[in-house]
């Protein structure tokens, strides 16, 4: 039987369902099998019907939602009114990544495995759960199933026997080519990044504005343990216009001493231009490359050599090295056998890109140019809360942004890349810019006046909490209830004076949790309990929406357990009736949330 065309389809919201999706094409490759690998949602969903074989591989994000590039995909496949016959020549498999932490645990692969079976498709293995609380991360669960997969495909599409399978140690052929020019273009890359906006499409991730930075501004004690900036933009000219709840993204760069060390190790020169040019038709170049490229460019605004390797990176780079003892040392990190000495080596002590390139030297100086965009993944752009609202400040967008830094094992410091790189920037210094977009969040806000809000953010959760404070306030909306915690008031306690103001004007009620000013510590979810009769009245006698905002991993939990048994205690529900109550306002979204890891 001829191959099929294998497609692998994607939703991936930090980078990792992308990843197992381009290994998933190269291990179909290494088997003759033709693969397209595509993000949901730039795949043209109605041609589903006419695909044979198609691989999901699907996160699931916050609590229990779809990654952004799939969710137009997600609506589509859920319409009501699709045939249950529509996929019935599909066969198909799901690969799920998710946190079992999280209540909602893979929530997606599950769901949309159910939905396909409902149209008729036929499923080649059960949903494969990757789990990033496993210590070896998802592909503990990945690579049994992989080899299930493959055991199951080639038994309807065998290799074709005059060919073979193409070995491991034998790199397939490079995206793209990078043809160096002689001399220089008469453009920079970075006149080409400015100008080539369009002044008439909003802007967008292959059309960012570029944002002059207005302030940056330390908000935090400076004997607090973490510095956290408010941080404003000028928006001027932009056409971007936003809603309280909305989320800006910020594309950030490499430092130049990363960027120059990079470039010493592999031997690059920064300042040689080049060209791009895919391999195979239909491919086309990233969008936020200019034409002509400087590697320099290249390397500090596109590669994310500050990111830590995952295992792919590894088994190519083996693929790669000339070196006999450095290539035994990276085929065993890529092989099944060594994930626990990766992951002691790489994951556990956030090791970088750069980091790992310059412990492997001959290999790094070895590596063809050509295979820069196959070894290295792109910077991903960073989402923040939007802390302001246009109609208290027009043509201006506020963050609020903690600065990533903390120790493991390894000399230096780990620092988050975006907030690092945002912290070093000084508009008092001369001009800055910073490329930015924005999309719509997880939080929306009721318009009509009379209906209350309750909104509990702790820490820099408090963010997308002021921009609908500014916006309902400038809208007459009063009924506005702020649950907010931090460590310590003379500490951490951000915006204090102006939540004051507002509460002495009537236009606020503000709760606070100190969690270190006593000895037992408190939390929100302590004053949520201790207000419970307010909260009950609030949300079943007046029809509040319930906002929650800030880190995903207990006080989501610990805010929901606090609500069932307010809803129990105050409201006289039984255990699972107050769970269904929860459950309503969730599926009416009268309770929204927006968390992050």
């Amino acid at each position: 039987m001829p191959s099929p065309g294998l497609l692998v389809l994607f939703g991936s919201q930090t980078g990792t369902a992308q990843d197992v999706s381009e290994r998933l094409g190269r291990e179909a490759r290494r088997r003759r099998l033709d693969c397209r690998v595509q993000a949901l949602d730039s795949y043209s969903v109605v041609n589903l019907i006419n695909e044979p074989l198609v691989i999901f591989v699907c996160a699931t994000t916050g609590q229990g939602d779809p990654p952004d590039n799939m969710k137009n995909f997600w609506k589509f496949i859920f319409r009501k009114n699709l045939p249950p016959t529509s996929l019935c020549q599909m066969d198909f498999a799901i690969l799920g990544l998710g946190d079992s932490s999280y209540a909602k645990f893979n929530f997606v692969a599950k769901k949309l495995h159910r939905r396909l079976l409902q149209l008729g498709g036929r499923a080649l293995l059960p949903v494969c759960l990757g789990d990033d609380q496993h210590e070896l991360g998802p592909d503990a669960a990945v690579d049994p199933w992989l080899r299930d997969l493959w055991d199951k495909v080639l038994g309807l599409y065998p290799v074709p026997v005059d060919l073979g399978m193409i070995p491991a140690g034998v790199p397939l052929p490079s995206k793209f080519t990078l043809h160096f020019l002689l001399e220089a273009p008469r453009m920079c890359s970075e006149e080409q990044r400015v100008t080539g906006t369009d002044p008439h499409g909003p802007p967008s991730e292959q059309q960012p504005f570029l944002a002059p930075m207005v302030s940056n501004r330390r908000v935090t004690s400076p004997l607090h343990f973490q510095d956290v900036r408010l941080i404003e933009f000028d928006i001027t000219g932009s056409g971007l216009s936003f809603a309280a709840g909305d989320v800006v993204l910020i594309q950030p760069e490499n430092s130049a001493s990363h960027t120059q060390q990079f470039c010493q190790v592999l031997g690059l020169d920064p300042d040689q231009n080049f060209t791009l040019l895919p391999r195979e038709p239909g491919m086309s170049c990233p969008a936020r490359l200019p034409q002509p490229c400087s590697v320099r460019h290249l390397v500090s605004h596109y590669l994310d050599i500050a990111s830590v390797p995952r295992r792919s990176f590894f088994e190519l780079l083996a693929c790669l090295s000339p070196h006999e003892l450095e290539r035994e040392k990276l085929l065993h990190f890529s092989s099944p056998q060594g994930q626990e000495e990766l992951y002691s080596y790489c994951s556990r002590p956030r090791r970088t890109i750069l980091e790992v390139l310059c412990d492997f030297p001959h290999t790094a100086g070895a590596i063809p140019a050509d295979y820069l965009l196959d070894l290295i993944p792109p910077i991903r752009p960073r989402a923040f809360s939007i802390a302001s609202s246009l109609l208290a400040h027009p043509s201006r967008l506020q963050i609020l942004m903690a600065v990533v830094q903390y120790q493991t094992r390894l000399k230096e410091p780990r620092r988050g890349l975006c907030s690092s790189w945002l912290a070093s920037l000084d508009p008092g210094q001369g001009p800055v810019q910073v490329p930015l977009w924005v999309r719509p969040g997880g939080l929306t806000f009721p318009e009509t006046p009379d209906t209350p809000v309750i909104m509990v953010g702790p820490g820099t959760g408090v963010a997308p909490f002021r921009a609908a404070v500014q916006e309902r306030v400038a809208q007459g909306q009063n009924g506005n209830f702020l649950f907010f915690g931090c460590r310590w008031r003379d500490q951490d306690f951000y915006w204090e004076a102006e939540w004051m103001e507002l509460e002495r004007r009537g236009c606020l009620t503000l709760f606070t949790a100190f969690s270190r000013e006593q000895e037992q510590k408190v939390y929100v979810q302590h004053r949520l309990r201790e207000l419970g009769p307010l909260v009950w009245e609030l949300l079943d006698r007046r029809g509040a929406y319930f906002s929650l905002a800030g880190n995903a991993k207990r006080m989501p939990a610990d805010v929901s357990e606090a609500l069932t048994s307010i809803f129990q205690k105050e409201g006289g529900l039984s255990g699972p009736d107050a769970a269904s109550y929860l459950a309503r306002l969730q599926r009416t979204r009268r309770f929204q949330s927006e968390t992050w890891a």
